[in-house]
């Protein structure tokens, strides 16, 4: 039975040989693999006993290949520089070859400013690519977990499932959302000026689907309230605050710029400006990909820029 020579053979002997093929000089090729001409020296040997080849003879010039050499360079050679190709393209990315869908996930309050500018990107930057926006619900993390959304974004979430990594993407400053003509006036308010005010409440599915954040925090600080509206859908809420004294809790990601009717109100406690994060969600098998890494770093971009407005 004839010797098994691929089976038996260290893959790595193969690429000393291709190196000496193409310098035909034991110094060069040591240099190249960075490794010492003594250890160039041990793997042609070995090469040599494989194959039952001389492969190379001493010549002026350095090293001249034998006629099996050369046929066994033309047969693997195709094959490594496939292999090459593969690896290192693995490790490059470019969005205008992305031509699958991409569905991502939001949470209602980054419905307002997000999807614009994510289809626009996108347009712009993956013409080919297949956007769906979708909005955060109860089962969005197990969507996630089974590979069907690739990336939401929400507030943090209280997670016990650690196949769920979530970087922040930005810290957003607290507002209060109110129509043109409600009767706080004061562009900057504490939470004692809302006494009284009955609260729109927009429900953020997994993160405060039974409370309302505001609601807690005033009840802490003996303010008297009511929540006199609560929905997931942001046109709803804002519709009702419209024609109403309701305020909406939001934040300066909330695009106070594109309705004339409302106002935004900057709100402190003790002075202090009250902070909370959004962050991206994906599964932790994702978390080094180009494409997620790329969008991740798009989302923040779009998150940013309406946060500065």
């Amino acid at each position: 039975m004839a010797k098994d020579l691929y089976n038996t053979l260290d893959l790595n002997l193969l690429r000393t040989f291709v190196v000496l093929m193409q310098e035909k000089n034991m110094r060069k090729a040591s240099q190249r693999l960075f490794v010492s001409q003594p250890a160039i020296s041990q793997s042609l040997q070995k090469l040599r006993n494989h194959f039952n080849d001389e492969l190379f003879v001493k010549v002026k010039t350095g090293l001249e290949p034998t006629p099996f050499a050369e046929s066994l360079n033309s047969g693997i050679k195709p094959h490594l520089d496939g292999l090459s190709g593969a690896i290192n393209r693995s490790h490059q990315f470019d969005p205008a070859e992305i031509n699958n869908k991409i569905r991502i996930a939001l949470a209602p309050i980054t419905m307002t400013c997000l999807p614009g500018f994510l289809f626009k990107q996108l347009q712009a930057l993956a013409p080919n690519a297949q956007l769906e926006l979708v909005s955060w619900s109860n089962s969005t993390i197990e969507e996630i977990l089974k590979g069907e959304i690739l990336l939401g974004v929400n507030y943090e979430l209280i997670l016990s499932n650690k196949e769920i990594y979530t970087p922040k993407l930005l810290d957003l400053k607290g507002r209060i959302i109110v129509r043109n003509d409600h009767p706080i006036t004061k562009p900057l308010v504490e939470p004692k000026d809302l006494a009284g005010y009955p609260i729109a409440s927009l429900i953020s599915p997994g993160w405060n689907d039974k409370f309302s954040y505001a609601s807690e925090l005033l009840t802490e600080m003996g303010i008297e309230h009511t929540i006199g509206f609560r929905s997931e859908m942001v046109t709803a809420i804002l519709d009702v605050v419209r024609h109403t004294d309701m305020y909406l809790p939001h934040s300066n990601l909330f695009p106070v710029e594109q309705y004339p009717g409302l106002r935004a109100l900057d709100i402190t406690i003790d002075s202090q400006q009250q902070t909370k994060s959004v962050h991206a969600h994906m599964h932790v098998r994702n978390r080094n990909s180009p494409l997620v890494s790329w969008l991740v770093n798009l989302i923040k971009q779009g998150l940013k820029q309406q946060s500065d407005k």
